[in-house]
């Protein structure tokens, strides 16, 4: 049942009527679609017959005002099943109901549909006046039958998010999640009049609205709330926690990393713990912090990671959901681009588009840009690339050339960390979206090891301009396309000059004592090029770092660069190691592979650096 959907949905999702798609299946339009009785089964993946009516005038501007506007930052799921397109994500719902785990906690990056399906939960399940239920009929979830229907409307929900909870101090932060929990009291506010309710927990409840409780107190509100909940309804309540590390992460940039901690292991632990009180728990961030101890003896948490299979569809868009939405709106042509700039996640064994891009992609015309840098910081992420060593610039060279490289993956990876263990990069840059598995194997201990990637066009673009940027920063616009013509050029001395002055400008010695640094400073320089150019890059040695740039247009100049560094280097002693470095270039035959694809112009730099100092020769 869930590989076809209704007539009505059909009708629903092309803006037609249900005769309309009821004829075009008794005239073969819909491939796939079969008759059950005197119903029409219609597969998800169908799209809508191309109509054969003239396409002009006043016609075509009418179809196109007819269609459901896109979702741009909805994440309210009445509002976007009423008023939007939506894609039907509620078999969540049944899989949830089939295997009822006690605490479920979904890491996905951001922008990728978590706080719209915690939604989706809480309208399904939270007991109200109002018969919700319409929000469900004609949708998946509802045509699995009564077994499934039976749950809807049936409990209290305890529901808050904190996607934005990203102050610069604890005091701030403390003060706009009490308001968060504040609000949620506030909306269960029928405990105050209830005659199941002790005037103990009323006295607290009211504290807790006119701000006078302790912080304690407020630690306490999911497990107090919890309770008067279910003496009131005779109903163990729901628990959503929606971006639970958000300000977590806040916390650990802006140096109150231990106090947010604190409060936040109390608060989850009253209410997810041994809480006879609770019917279910669901929370969703980016990071599992599981070591964080926040989750403290919480044995009943079901973790769903990117690198599990269990939900893995229900996080941003499947192949056919993007192709129906294609058809949809009457670009279906534009697929293929589509998954060339959004395409490429893998979330378990799902292959999965960035939703927030694909509806952005469609609302701008169709012209693709990196639409989901500018939704978030990347302030963990520059941390992580500052504590970088080489073998980490080795691999993210690698990863802007388009090539995957291998790497264990710790899944109960912590803030703290970054500091103290630099590989870890690649499980923040995982889970956060800016990298994705394409082989993953278990190990011993729970980690995974994994073949890694970057998913696509926009990520790549990412790299350039946000994250690869705390690298290049020292490469200013103009003098980057400066390096870039004298590059293209061939022009030696140029190139020297440019590369002199830059570093005279921009480093100190201190970031000068470490080969860090050149490893860094060419990675920049590499970002530069990068879309015009694959980079590879190669062990020579200790010390020798190679760097092969293979242009995409066979017209452009193939560049071979072999860098050298040493301890204070004469003017002398520099031209003679730049001249070791070429020879090298040519001895061991480094432009065989370029040759070998019909390169036939190919330049080659010896690069020798101390200190501040460069000499470049070219051959």
């Amino acid at each position: 049942m869930a590989d076809f959907m209704f007539v009505k949905d059909a009708a629903a999702l092309w803006n037609i009527s249900e005769r309309q798609v009821s004829g075009l299946c008794s005239r073969g339009k819909i491939p796939g679609a079969v008759k059950q009785g005197r119903s029409w089964m219609i597969p998800t993946t169908a799209e809508k017959p191309a109509d054969q009516r003239v396409k002009s005038g006043a016609y075509t501007h009418a179809a196109r005002a007819a269609k459901l506007p896109l979702p741009i930052g909805i994440s309210d799921y009445r509002l976007a099943t009423s008023n939007y397109y939506y894609i039907d994500k509620t078999m969540m719902i049944k899989d949830f109901i089939d295997e009822r785990p006690m605490v479920s906690l979904f890491t996905r990056p951001r922008r990728f549909g978590k706080t719209l399906n915690m939604d989706m939960l809480r309208v399904f399940f939270e007991k109200t006046d109002d018969d919700t239920s319409v929000y469900f009929k004609g949708k998946k979830i509802w045509a699995c039958g009564e077994n499934y229907q039976a749950y809807q409307g049936k409990y209290p929900v305890i529901y808050v998010t904190f996607k934005d909870v990203k102050c610069e101090d604890w005091e701030s932060t403390y003060a706009l999640i009490c308001q968060i929990l504040r609000n949620e009291v506030q909306r269960h506010s029928e405990l105050l009049s209830s005659d199941r309710i002790s005037s103990y927990d009323k006295k607290y409840l009211e504290s807790v609205l006119d701000g006078t409780a302790s912080e304690i107190d407020m630690a306490m509100l999911f497990m107090n709330l919890s309770r008067m909940l279910d003496a009131h309804y005779d109903k163990a309540p729901i628990i959503i926690i929606d971006e639970y590390d958000t300000p977590i992460q806040q916390g650990h940039t802006q140096g109150y990393y231990e106090k947010i901690i604190s409060f936040m292991r109390n608060l989850f632990s009253g209410g997810l713990k041994d809480n006879k009180h609770l019917s279910f728990g669901f929370l969703t961030g980016i990071l599992r912090v599981a070591k964080e101890s926040i989750f403290s003896g919480l044995n009943n948490l079901v973790i769903n990671s990117v690198l599990d299979n269990k939900y893995s569809s229900y996080f941003g868009f499947t192949p056919d959901e993007v192709r129906q939405m294609a058809a949809y709106y009457g670009v279906s042509e534009k697929y293929d681009e589509i998954c060339e700039w959004y395409d490429g996640y893998r979330f378990g064994r799902s292959e999965i588009f960035n939703p927030w891009s694909v509806i952005n992609y469609f609302n701008n015309e169709c012209e693709p840009k990196a639409f989901w840098q500018s939704t978030g910081s990347n302030d963990v992420i520059g941390e992580i690339i500052a504590q970088a060593d080489r073998d980490i610039y080795d691999k993210l060279t690698s990863l802007v050339s388009g090539k995957s490289i291998i790497s264990y993956i710790d899944t109960n990876v912590i803030y703290p960390q970054i500091n103290q263990n630099p590989s870890a990069i690649y499980s923040f840059l995982l889970v956060a979206g800016y990298l994705k598995a394409v082989k993953v194997e278990s190990s011993y201990g729970g980690d995974f090891l994994c073949e890694l990637a970057l998913p696509n066009k926009e990520i790549a673009f990412v790299y350039n301009k946000e994250i690869l940027q705390k690298l290049d920063r020292m490469i200013p616009q103009s003098t980057a396309i400066a390096i870039q013509e004298a590059i293209y050029s061939g022009n030696s001395s140029r190139i020297q000059d440019l590369i002199h002055n830059l570093l005279l400008q921009s480093a100190s010695s201190f970031d000068t004592v470490g080969e860090n640094f050149y490893h860094g400073f060419m990675l920049g320089l590499c970002a530069v090029l990068s879309g015009s150019y694959i980079t590879s890059n190669r062990e020579s040695g200790e010390g020798r770092y190679d760097l092969q740039m293979e242009p995409k247009d066979y017209k452009l100049p193939g560049i071979i660069i072999e860098l050298k560094a040493e301890k204070n280097g004469s003017k002398e002693s520099l031209t003679k190691l730049s001249q070791t470095a070429l020879q090298q270039i040519n001895d061991r035959k480094y432009d065989t592979e370029m040759r070998s694809r019909g390169i036939h112009t190919i330049y080659k730099y010896g690069v020798a650096f101390s200190g501040k100092d460069v000499v470049v020769t070219v051959g």
